[in-house]
């Protein structure tokens, strides 16, 4: 799911930036006045803030798990070679 939600956001990022390069050869215009106390600007933005917080939720989550499950399988490893070492006999 991460992964694929990753191409999503790849993929909107290339489109708007490459729309960015576009827009001024392709419209003529070369300023833009922006007001950026717009109620719809200000929406957008806290969505973007959610979603990356969203994203480091999900990544820190999935850090402690992969960090846990090595420990544990580190562990399990040792378990088995002392289990192994009872079976054949060795010191």
């Amino acid at each position: 799911m991460l992964s694929i939600l990753t191409l999503i956001v790849s993929v909107l990022l290339l489109a708007s930036y490459f729309s960015q390069l576009l827009l001024p050869f392709v419209t003529g215009q070369t300023t833009v006045t922006v007001n950026l106390v717009d109620p719809s600007l200000l929406v957008f933005e806290g969505l973007l803030i959610a979603l990356t917080f969203a994203w480091l939720y999900v990544g820190a989550v999935n850090y402690l798990f992969s960090t846990r499950l090595g420990r544990q399988v580190k562990q399990a490893r040792a378990k088995e070679e002392e289990i192994e070492k009872r079976i054949t006999g060795s010191p």
